[in-house]
C-alpha cells in the first residue's frame, strides 16, 4: 500500500502541474492596477505632516491624498476593494467603490487608518513598506508594495518644490504649538507660586494685565533656565524640500534648550493656555513671537524669546555665598540690567538675590519686547502678502481650524 501511495503521489503532483494555471475571470493586465504615492514627497513620508492634518479638510498640494490607485474596470459595475495591509505605521484599510463603466480608467485615494500613536513615537528615519491589493468583484487581481523613507516626527517640512512651484509648508509649524500638553497645568502653579501675577485673566483686565502676564510667562522661562540651543539639520537627503528639526513642548521644558522656532512654540503652547491669542513671525532664517495685546486683534506686541539665554538664573543660584550674595565676577555681569538705584540697593545688601532676579527679568523682557519692533515694521507688507514664503505671519487661533497639536 506504500508502495502504491509512492508510485501514485508523482503522478498527482504531475496532474496539477500541468493542469489548468488560472481560473481568473480577469486578466490583471487589462485592469492595469497602480498604486502611487504623492509625488511631491520623493517617497518620504512626514508623520508631522500626518498628525498635524489628522482632523483637517486641509488639501495638500496637487494631491487629495498620500496615495492614489489607479485601475481599470473590466467590467461593467465592477465593485472594487483596495486592501491595505497593517505595518508598523497602519491598521489595515480598506476602500469599496462600484467603477460603473467597463474599460473606463478610475483613479481611488484610500484614506490610511494611520496608528498615530507609532507616527508620533517616530523619533529616527525607518524604512517602512505599505501593501495594497486589489480585488474586482471578490477577486483578488493584483498587490503592489510601496517603500517609504519615514521621517522623525520633529521634522517640519518648511517647503518644497514640485512641478516648477514653491510650496510653502510653514504653517505646520501651528501643529508643534500644544496648548493642550497635560505640563502646562503644573508650570501654571509654578509661574502662580513665584508672585508675578496672582492669576490668570486672559483678556478680562486689558492690555496692561495681558503684558504682565505675559512677563510672568517670560520670567519663568529665566527661572527654568532655557538656553539657547540651534538644531536645526536633519538627514533628509532630498533635494526638493526644505526641513528643519523643531523640539516639541515638553522636550523644551525637559531639556531647557530651545532655538528661536522651539522657544516661540513653547510660549505660545503657554499663552494660548491662558486664553491669549500668539502668532509665529517667520523671516528668513529667524523667528520671533508676537501676540495680541486685546481681544480684537488691534494691537500686537513682540517678544525675542531666545533672550532667555542672555542669563542662567539657575547657574548663578549656585555661586551664592552664605550670605545670599553673588561673586563679584558673576554681578558685574548682571549690572548691565540694573538701573543704578538697583545695583546701589543690592550693593548695600538691601535687596535679595530673588529681587535681584526679578530686576535682571524685567528688564531683558523690555528689551526682548522691542528687539524684533524695527524688522517687524520694515517687513509688514510682507507678512500680509500671503504668496511670500519667505516671511509669514503665522496665526495660531486661525491655523487651528487646520492644523491640530501634533503631540
Amino acid at each position: 500500500m506504500r508502495r502504491l501511495a509512492f508510485l501514485v503521489l508523482p503522478w498527482l503532483l504531475l496532474c496539477v502541474a500541468c493542469g489548468p494555471t488560472s481560473s481568473r475571470r480577469f486578466d490583471p493586465t487589462q485592469v492595469n492596477f497602480q498604486v502611487t504615492y504623492a509625488p511631491q514627497y520623493s517617497g518620504i513620508l512626514y508623520p508631522s505632516l500626518v498628525l498635524g492634518l489628522s482632523h483637517s479638510s486641509m488639501t495638500l498640494p496637487d494631491s487629495q491624498s498620500l496615495f492614489s490607485v489607479t485601475l481599470q474596470a473590466p467590467v461593467n459595475d465592477a465593485v472594487v476593494r483596495i486592501v491595505v495591509d497593517s505595518s508598523a505605521l497602519n491598521y489595515v484599510t480598506i476602500q469599496q467603490e462600484v467603477l460603473p463603466n467597463k474599460g473606463q480608467t478610475y483613479t481611488l485615494y484610500p484614506q490610511i487608518k494611520w496608528k498615530y500613536d507609532k507616527l508620533y513615537a517616530t523619533k529616527q528615519p525607518v524604512s517602512v513598506d505599505f501593501t495594497f491589493t486589489c480585488f474586482v468583484n471578490d477577486e483578488e487581481i493584483d498587490v503592489k508594495n510601496v517603500r517609504l523613507s519615514c521621517r522623525s516626527v520633529n521634522e517640519c517640512l518648511l517647503s518644497l518644490a514640485y512641478n516648477g512651484r514653491t510650496y510653502d509648508y510653514k504653517w505646520l509649524f501651528a501643529g508643534y504649538v500644544n496648548e493642550d500638553h497635560p505640563d502646562i497645568e503644573k508650570i501654571l502653579s509654578d509661574i502662580l507660586d513665584q508672585g508675578v501675577v496672582s492669576r490668570f485673566m486672559g483678556y478680562m483686565k486689558g492690555s496692561v494685565t495681558v503684558e504682565d502676564q505675559v512677563f510672568a510667562v517670560w520670567n519663568y522661562a529665566l527661572e527654568r533656565g532655557i538656553s539657547y540651543s540651534s538644531i536645526t539639520c536633519t538627514s533628509n537627503p532630498t533635494r526638493s524640500a526644505r526641513v528643519q528639526h523643531i523640539r516639541f513642548f515638553d522636550e523644551v521644558y525637559n531639556t531647557r534648550q530651545a532655538n528661536c522656532v522651539d522657544a516661540c512654540v513653547f510660549f505660545a503652547s503657554i499663552l494660548r493656555k491662558i486664553g491669549l491669542k500668539p502668532v509665529i513671525f517667520v523671516e528668513p532664517c529667524h523667528a520671533y513671537l508676537g501676540y495680541y495685546t486685546d481681544r480684537q486683534k488691534k494691537n500686537i506686541a513682540l517678544l525675542e524669546t531666545t533672550m532667555t539665554a542672555w542669563v542662567q538664573f539657575p547657574t548663578l543660584q549656585r555661586y551664592l555665598d552664605e550670605n545670599g550674595h553673588l561673586p563679584a565676577d558673576r554681578y558685574e555681569k548682571l549690572k548691565q540690567y540694573l538701573t543704578a538705584d538697583q545695583q546701589r540697593r543690592y550693593e548695600e545688601g538691601t535687596m535679595t538675590f530673588e529681587e535681584l532676579k526679578r530686576c535682571v527679568s524685567r528688564t531683558i523682557f523690555e528689551k526682548a519686547s522691542t528687539y524684533n519692533r524695527e524688522s517687524y515694521e520694515a517687513n509688514k507688507a510682507a507678512f500680509a502678502d500671503t504668496s511670500n514664503s519667505d516671511y509669514k505671519m503665522l496665526d495660531i487661533e486661525q491655523l487651528r481650524r487646520f492644523v491640530q497639536p501634533i503631540n
